[in-house]
């Protein structure tokens, strides 16, 4: 697999970052994931919008253009030879100074690598079993409108679901409202319609979460923002999870209590499959 490294592309086992990389010391940095189908990137414009905006944030100095960034992106598809792919792209802040403060970290370190794309029968969609988690998310902080390098909240609580056999974990808010997994927004319905936390719960911004609103406007399906403890999904119509690298998973069972399936999902994964081949095909 070759691997775009600061201006270079590279065959992965070339591609080396220093251990005095702030991204490896703190996880100073940030990430986008995304799906390639028929050699393009899907929504594309919206991962980096998003990325863009914690750049700002975290006051990173890229050494690329958003233009610059899109065309990396293609080449490296082109030079992998690969249809389809999930695309992961990794900025840090560089190499610094030893201490937190930023002073002194340049240029930023910017990775693009391809990886497998996991397959997902838009007609029988897969079934997580997802476990609640211990860990608990704060809705004020700044930081979870952004996929940042610093993932350790989200590592636990997946270490914790793989301890019990589940395929996800289930995060919770300080106040005990379910907010997202960890590393997908949450959906569930009830009465028809179609429910998700709000951002202010600390949930994040999803590409594919946002996606799903627009399809549901479509589709004529009600979709709307709520909040819901974890003994409310097991009582509701159905629930299913968004991320970009598969797009709509159901979820079969919460605590390894079951969990009801809605055709309402499978509207949805059927149009999100739709409109990905729609907006890759040349």
């Amino acid at each position: 697999m070759i691997v775009f490294l600061n201006g270079q592309f590279v065959a992965q086992e070339q591609a080396r970052v220093s251990v005095f990389d702030r991204g490896f010391l703190y996880g100073d940095g940030l990430f986008e994931t995304l799906r390639v189908a028929n050699g393009r990137p899907f929504l594309w414009d919206q991962h980096l919008k998003r990325l863009w905006a914690g750049v700002e944030f975290c006051k990173l100095e890229l050494p690329f253009a958003p233009m610059e960034l899109r065309e990396i992106a293609t080449e490296l598809i082109e030079r992998n030879q690969t249809r389809a792919a999930v695309l992961r792209l990794t900025i840090s802040r560089g190499v610094g100074p030893r201490g937190y403060s930023p002073h002194g970290a340049a240029p930023a370190t910017v990775v693009m690598s391809l990886h497998a794309a996991p397959g997902v029968d838009a007609d029988v969609p897969r079934g997580w079993r997802l476990a609640t988690s211990s860990i608990r998310l704060t809705s004020t902080e700044p930081l979870s409108r952004f996929k940042t390098c610093n993932k350790l909240p989200q590592i636990v609580a997946r270490a914790e679901a793989d301890a019990l056999g589940a395929d996800e974990a289930l995060l919770l808010g300080q106040d005990g409202w379910a907010v997202e997994g960890t590393c997908s927004n949450l959906f569930w319905i009830t009465d028809r319609t179609l429910l998700t936390p709000p951002l202010s719960s600390g949930a994040l911004p999803g590409i594919t979460r946002a996606a799903v609103f627009e399809l549901c406007a479509k589709l004529g399906v009600s979709c709307r923002e709520a909040n819901a403890k974890p003994e409310q999904l097991l009582a509701c119509e159905g629930v299913f999870l968004t991320l970009s690298s598969l797009g709509i998973v159901a979820a079969s069972h919460l605590d390894k209590q079951p969990l009801a399936h809605s055709p309402i999902a499978d509207r949805i994964s059927a149009a999100y499959s739709e409109l990905l081949i729609s907006q890759t095909q040349l």
